[in-house]
C-alpha cells in the first residue's frame, strides 16, 4: 500500500450544518485581513485538529447575510469523535456562530454541486419605528406598500427562466460551481405577512449573486407602484441588470435551509 493510499483511508469527511449572524462578517468566503464566516470556522477547525482546513459551504453568503442553516464539508485526518466536534467548534467559535449538527459524509459527497434546492428568507419591518435591536436583521420599510400586488408578482418568477436581470453584474463571482447559465428553476415565491413583518421565501434550485436581493428589491417596486406585477415577465425576458429593481440591504435575507437528494449519513 502506497504512502497516499494509506492517507487516503485515514481521511475522513465530515459535515456541518451552521448559523450564524452575518452582521460582523464581511461575507462566507475567506478574505485577507477580513472577518469572514469560512475563515472563522477554518481557524477553529484548525485549532482542534493541528491540520490547515478549508471548509467548503454550500453557497458564498453576502456581507451583511445571515444563516439559518448552512451546510460544509471539510476532510480531516483527525480521529476526533464526529459528536465531540460540535462541543469542541461552539467552545472555540464566537457566539455569532453555532454549529447545529456534525455528521460524516460519504467522500462522493460535494456540498455545492449534490445540493437540489435552497429556501432563502427575506424580512421587511413595517412599522414607522423599528426597534435598535432588530435594525440588523431586517429591512425597515415603513412606507405605503400595496403587499397583495407584491404577493402577485413574486407568482410570476416561479417556474425555470433566465434571470441574468436578477443577476450583480459580476461574472467572476460566480456561484456554487455552476455553468455560466444564469437559468434557474423557482419552485415557490411567496409574500406573507407575520404580525408587524412582511416576509419574502423563495426555494429554487440555485440562485444567482445578489438575486434574492434584486427580486426583492423589485418587488417593493411593484409594492410601490412604480412596476405593475405584469412587468415582471418583461423584466425576465429584458435579460438586463439595469431593467430590474435596486439590491435590497443584505441584513434583512437569511439562508434558510439546503436540501440534498440523498443526505449525508
Amino acid at each position: 500500500m502506497s504512502w497516499q493510499d494509506s492517507k487516503d483511508r485515514n481521511m475522513r469527511h465530515l459535515k456541518l450544518i451552521v448559523s450564524y449572524d452575518g452582521s460582523d462578517f464581511s461575507g462566507w468566503q475567506v478574505q485577507p485581513d477580513r472577518a469572514t464566516v469560512q475563515g472563522t470556522l477554518a481557524s477553529a477547525i484548525g485549532r482542534i485538529t493541528g491540520e490547515k482546513v478549508l471548509p467548503q459551504g454550500s453557497g458564498r453568503t453576502d456581507a451583511g447575510v445571515h444563516a439559518l442553516a448552512q451546510v460544509l464539508t471539510f476532510a480531516t485526518e483527525s480521529s476526533v469523535p464526529t459528536a465531540n466536534f460540535l462541543t469542541a467548534l461552539n467552545d472555540i467559535l464566537p457566539s455569532t456562530v453555532r454549529v447545529l449538527e456534525a455528521d460524516e459524509a460519504p467522500a462522493d459527497f460535494h456540498v455545492r454541486k449534490s445540493a437540489r434546492a435552497k429556501t432563502y428568507r427575506y424580512r421587511i419591518y413595517r412599522p414607522s419605528i423599528c426597534p435598535p435591536f432588530l435594525a440588523r436583521y431586517v429591512w425597515h420599510y415603513p412606507y405605503r406598500l400595496d403587499e397583495e400586488a407584491m404577493g402577485q408578482a413574486a407568482n410570476n418568477v416561479i417556474g425555470e427562466h433566465d434571470f441574468t436581470s436578477f443577476a450583480a453584474v459580476d461574472p467572476e463571482r460566480g456561484r456554487e460551481d455552476q455553468p455560466a447559465s444564469n437559468v434557474r428553476r423557482i419552485f415557490s415565491s411567496t409574500w406573507e405577512r407575520q404580525d408587524e413583518e412582511l416576509v419574502y421565501t423563495v426555494r429554487g434550485s440555485g440562485f444567482l449573486h445578489h438575486m434574492v436581493r434584486n427580486l426583492v428589491g423589485t418587488f417593493i417596486l411593484v409594492g410601490k407602484g412604480t412596476f405593475e406585477v405584469g412587468d415582471i415577465a418583461r423584466i425576465l425576458e429584458a435579460r438586463d441588470r439595469s431593467a430590474a429593481g435596486a439590491t435590497a440591504p443584505a441584513g434583512g435575507l437569511y439562508l434558510v435551509s439546503v436540501e440534498y437528494e440523498h443526505e449525508p449519513r
